[in-house]
This record gives structure tokens, sequence and C-alpha cells, in this order.
């Protein structure tokens, strides 16, 4: 059967949540430019599971028209009743590079008492490539939730900044393994000899997971 924009119209415009999501789900098989132009009202509708999958498709369609994507994007993440879809904004906002879109994510982040939401948030982070990041993401290494941590030195690697080498160093003997092992991935990425003189330091950790990817990650 051949998905046309045609054929689509029923499903997106049915009083059926479920008829719209299935709709919303087969966008993925047109044209993006016209998926994007029929996702748009998607992104609001009634039902928080089809604004969830619209909004998660706004990465890539999204690339149609950053600005459209952007306003959009900005309005789910401050406006929306649902923390999974705010959640999904802040991802598409990180896969689309929507750095415009900082302070409001900065915003959401201190507002909100969901973790998850803040998980999103911070996983986000290095992906969008903002420097004025890193602030936001040193203070998420206090974080009382243990996930919230390791996505914020996972993106301190991602930012590739070497501002964030400093911060990093400093968790070389964090009582969390899991923390040290994205903080070698994270050295990883960054490089430079205080990156490499800290992984040969950790290839004596006492978890063998961590020591073994410290080797790995040795220039």
């Amino acid at each position: 059967m051949t998905i046309t924009s045609e054929s689509l119209q029923p499903l997106l415009n049915s009083s059926d949540f479920g008829d719209r999501l299935q709709g919303v789900n087969l966008l993925r098989r047109i044209d993006p430019q016209v998926a994007f132009t029929l996702i748009q009202p998607l992104v609001n509708d009634t039902n928080e599971r089809v604004r969830y999958a619209a909004v998660s498709q706004l990465d890539p369609l999204g690339k149609q028209d950053l600005v459209i994507a952007l306003k959009l994007l900005r309005d789910r993440l401050l406006n929306d009743p649902d923390n999974d879809v705010k959640g999904a904004a802040a991802d598409a906002i990180g896969g689309l590079k929507l750095t415009q879109a900082y302070d409001d994510l900065r915003e959401i982040y201190y507002q909100t008492s969901n973790w998850l939401l803040q998980l999103s948030i911070i996983a986000t982070l290095g992906e969008l490539g903002e420097p004025r990041g890193i602030e936001l993401l040193q203070e998420a290494l206090q974080s009382d939730n243990d996930l919230v941590r390791i996505a914020a030195v996972s993106a301190l690697g991602e930012l590739g900044d070497a501002q964030c080498l400093p911060i990093l160093v400093k968790l070389v003997n964090d009582e969390d393994w899991q923390i040290r092992y994205r903080l070698v991935q994270a050295l990883g990425r960054l490089g430079g000899e205080e990156a490499q003189k800290t992984l040969k330091e950790l290839t004596k950790d006492p978890i063998e997971q961590v020591a073994k990817e410290a080797q790995e990650n040795l220039n």
C-alpha cells in the first residue's frame, strides 16, 4: 500500500486518537517536507500520546524549517502539561541543535521536580553543543539522582570543550563506579595530555569494566 498525504488525512483528522497516532507514525513514510507541514497541528493535539509522537518526530522533520520547529518545540517545552512531551521537546531541541532554546531548557530544569524531565534536559545538552550549558551540567553533577549525574558526565564529554576537563577530572575518585566509567568515555572524547594522564590513573581502577575501558581509551 502506497502512503500519501491524501491517504493519511482521514487518519490525522480522525476523532479517534488511535487513528491520529497511527497517522503520525506513518508520516515517516512520505516526503519530509510534506510530513513537516502535516505534523504541525498534531504537536498541539488534545491527546498526550499523539503530542509525544508528533514532537518526537520534529527531529529530524524540523530541519525543513528551523524557525517554525523552534517555535513549536519551545511552546511544548514551556507549556505542555505532560512531562513526557516536555522531555521529547528537549530531546528534539538537542537533536536540531537549537541553541536559541538553551535558556528555556535551563528554566525548566530548575522549575521541575520531575527527575525524568531533568534527565532529558541534561542528556540533551551535550548534543545541543551550547557552551553555556557547562555551568548547568556542573551543577547537575551534584544532583541527588544518580542517573542525572551520569548523564551530566556524558554530556560534558560530548560537548568536546576544554573547559569541561577540570570539572571532569575531579570525578576520578567518585564513589559511583558508573560515574567513573562514563568519566573514562568522556575523557576519551576530550583528549589531551591531562585527559590521558587521568585515564592512565583509571587503568588501576578496582572495577574491571572501568580499568578496561580506560586502557582502551589511552593513546
